[in-house]
């Protein structure tokens, strides 16, 4: 199990704050790394993610970000590197979605989603990066969804930035495996978290997805613990360019 192990390594974390971001933090804790958590809402001091990677034994350090402001993602940046110079694991989950038919999406709405689920990844990817390279060592993971292979109902912003998403963990892969950095994607399914509150609220919906998920239940934020362990860790050293599903088995449907 030594392959799984995190000791000594610190693990910064995106959208952190609740649900799977929260589930993934807590379970790289559990492996032997160190937190930093970053939000756009998190709490400096006192979060529950915070609490409980504490009791695991680990330090947690808060930053909060606004992911739709480059400006603010720059300054967040400048800040990390003078505070914390070696980042070794990265999980790029912080995303928003937002709803509204194609037809009538507004321009705000596409911006902002594309803002926060795209750009400030590959910015926030970029930059740290470049550490992991020069040390010739680094794991970096996003979380993509079940819309990087389709294409949902009202929702073409989020889309279209998954969609991208799995394309941008394919491309630098291919420039950074051989410099000692993997990069890899999970997809989830249909998670009960706050992003799919409105699902589950519609009946007809809930229905309708449930039927066609094998494994018959929503998926849970735990469930991601052991794939981003496997990700972040020496087991998943040939690992490159991946999007692993954790979707109760949708896509084999």
């Amino acid at each position: 199990m030594d392959l799984f192990q995190l000791k000594g390594k610190t693990a910064l974390v995106t959208g952190c704050k609740r649900g799977i971001g929260k589930a993934m933090a807590v379970a790289l804790a559990a492996a032997g790394a160190d937190i930093i958590g970053v939000s756009a809402s998190l709490e400096l001091t006192g979060s529950e993610v915070e609490q409980e990677v504490k009791a695991l034994g680990r330090s947690f350090k808060a930053y909060q970000c606004d992911f739709s402001n480059r400006a603010a993602l720059y300054a967040f940046i400048q800040q990390l590197e003078q505070e914390v110079p070696v980042v070794d694991i990265l999980v790029n989950n912080a995303g928003t979605i937002l709803r509204k038919p194609a037809a009538e999406h507004p321009d705000e709405y596409w911006d902002e989603v594309i803002n926060i689920n795209l750009n400030a990844q590959f910015i926030l990817t970029r930059e740290i990066g470049k550490g992991m390279i020069a040390r010739g060592n680094g794991k970096v993971i996003f979380t993509a969804s079940l819309l990087t292979f389709q294409g949902g109902i009202n929702v073409p912003g989020y889309a279209a930035s998954k969609g991208a998403v799995g394309s941008l963990v394919k491309a630098f892969a291919n420039e950074w495996a051989s410099r000692g950095v993997n990069v890899n994607a999970i997809a989830p399914g249909y998670i009960a978290t706050d992003n799919t509150a409105a699902l589950r609220a519609d009946q007809q919906r809930s229905s309708a997805i449930l039927d066609r998920i094998p494994a018959g239940r929503w998926g849970q934020p735990e469930d991601f613990g052991g794939p981003v362990v496997f990700l972040a860790s020496k087991a998943a050293d040939y690992v490159h360019g991946t999007i692993l599903t954790v979707d109760g088995g949708w896509m084999g449907r």
